[in-house]
């Protein structure tokens, strides 16, 4: 008699098969899906997140359809399209140029040699600061050393050449007082980098204690009184409290300040460039700008940027590979 009870393996094997398909549905579906509950449980944030996005896709990304003029021989009339494509010319004469060597050499020794020299202040900084007991002073000293940042490149420059005056300068004034002769700092290439990275510290390393000051405030004051039953000193809490919790925003800083080797002060470098010091202060940045908006060499100078931007991401991405691997601290 024919048994009128369904199949037990055919009820394995549909089912079976249509949790298989319900799975592959599900795993398909599943980052939208996700996205879609997290727009409807926070979408207030998604509104306010929408003018950066819109911000990014509009400076940012929209943009990036202009870069084929470094292939193209630009003509404003023809417009990017209608400019004929020219391939990578423009690198090979970037590159059999006389100066390019020069450039390249130029501005990398200004930013190692920046990056050696600044990078380490505001840390230094933020831990004195640290130690300073009473508040008002505190922020007394803060107060000053963020001021200077918001001075701006010209004005800072004008500084520069009025103090460093080789007749009326208040420096060569004591050098001459002093019994020495005046020097022409503005006007010498050995001076160039030395003051364009000692006024860079000056100006912006006050500001830039606050990621560190705000690392150490957020340190459990338990660790400090912790060290102080057993003992531990002054130096002895920097040592092993303060340098520790700051590792890892310094590893994250320095990456970020290693994938801008080929970028500088563009601004800075023009305003203090003279006669003199050309060999030493003819940079990639200064270069472009006189080829580009001088020459107006539109296709040429944007492929020397998307060379500098190449480079720049290429370093970066070793930087934070090298973080990664020799440690637990990288940005990605």
């Amino acid at each position: 008699m024919r048994s009128l009870a369904p199949d037990a393996s055919s009820d394995r094997t549909s089912s079976g098969g249509d949790r298989n398909s319900v799975t592959a549905y599900n795993s398909k579906g599943a980052p939208w899906n996700r996205f879609k509950r997290a727009i409807e449980r926070d979408w207030q944030i998604w509104v306010l997140l929408l003018p950066t996005i819109a911000a990014f896709v509009l400076f940012s990304y929209l943009p990036l359809y202009g870069v084929q003029i470094a292939f193209r021989d630009y003509k404003a009339v023809q417009g990017i399209l209608g400019s004929k494509w020219v391939g990578f010319k423009h690198f090979t004469d970037f590159f059999a140029s006389y100066y390019s060597l020069r450039l390249v050499l130029n501005t990398l020794l200004l930013n190692i040699f920046g990056l050696i020299w600044s990078f380490p202040v505001p840390i230094i900084l933020a831990i004195l600061l640290n130690q300073l007991v009473f508040a008002k002073f505190k922020k007394f000293v803060q107060t000053v050393i963020y001021v200077p940042h918001f001075i701006s490149t010209v004005v800072m420059v004008g500084v520069l050449y009025l103090f460093l005056s080789p007749g009326n300068g208040i420096v060569n004034k004591a050098i001459t007082a002093l019994g020495g002769q005046s020097v022409f700092f503005m006007m010498e290439p050995g001076w160039f980098r030395t003051l364009f990275i000692s006024s860079d510290i000056w100006q912006h390393a006050g500001w830039s204690t606050i990621l560190f000051i705000a690392t150490l405030t957020g340190i459990d004051p338990e660790l400090y009184e912790a060290a102080s039953v057993d003992g531990a000193n002054k130096r002895q809490k920097i040592l092993y409290i303060d340098i520790p919790h700051l590792i890892p925003i310094a590893v994250m800083m320095l990456i970020l300040s290693c994938g801008s080797m080929l970028a500088s002060n563009t601004d800075k470098a023009l305003l203090m460039q003279t006669s003199g010091n050309m060999p030493v202060s003819d940079i990639i940045g200064v270069y472009v700008y006189n080829m580009g908006l001088g020459k107006a060499q539109f296709s040429y100078t944007a492929a020397i940027n998307l060379f500098i931007n190449v480079v720049n991401f290429i370093t970066i991405m070793m930087v934070n590979w090298v973080a990664r691997r020799v440690g637990t601290t990288s940005l990605f």
